[in-house]
């Protein structure tokens, strides 16, 4: 959540939050049933929305938030969690992308990820290696890690970057 809300800002858009509620005295499956994704927040009508987690483990709850989110008319929901393990298999995305509930997923690669899951068109990578090379030189080098830990300043550039003029061809993009 903390991770959402430091986006947010950076970004000068809203945030909101769904929430699973569950039934607590009940199991199924060895887990507690969801009974309803409560939303939290202002309308997602005709936005590109982005979903911020930590991992995607069997993806239920997420895909669940992608159907949630359309049928409020988002305009495009794209997924972005740093560990996509997709412990339950693809065929649940490719789905819910077909269906249209789903445009992309955009996973780092600090996990393995499968060539079938590499191939699919609504799958995207963020590449963190030159990260974890700063991350890595700056140990041995003694340093501070914090300049390469808070992306405060990238974030700042690329949002000036694409404001007024090049703003419409960064909407193209998302």
């Amino acid at each position: 959540m903390n991770r959402a809300v430091y986006l947010a800002n950076n970004l000068g858009v809203d945030m909101g939050m769904f929430y699973k509620r569950r039934d607590y005295s009940k199991v199924v499956g060895g887990r507690n049933p969801i009974v309803a994704h409560e939303f939290l927040g202002s309308s997602v009508e005709g936005k590109t929305v982005l979903i911020i987690d930590d991992m995607i483990s069997s993806g239920e709850s997420m895909l669940d938030t992608c159907k949630e989110l359309k049928e409020r008319r988002a305009r495009k929901v794209i997924v972005c969690c740093t560990f996509g393990l997709f412990t339950n298999g693809l065929d649940k995305f490719d789905e819910f992308h077909n269906q249209g509930y789903l445009d992309y997923v955009i996973t780092t690669n600090l996990n393995y990820r499968t060539p079938e899951l590499l191939e699919r068109p609504w799958y995207l990578e963020a590449d963190m290696s030159k990260y974890l090379a700063a991350i890595i030189n700056a140990l041995n080098h003694d340093r501070s890690i914090s300049a390469s830990l808070s992306p405060t300043e990238k974030i700042q550039k690329l949002v000036n970057k694409y404001q007024g003029g090049g703003y419409e061809y960064f909407q193209k993009l998302v």
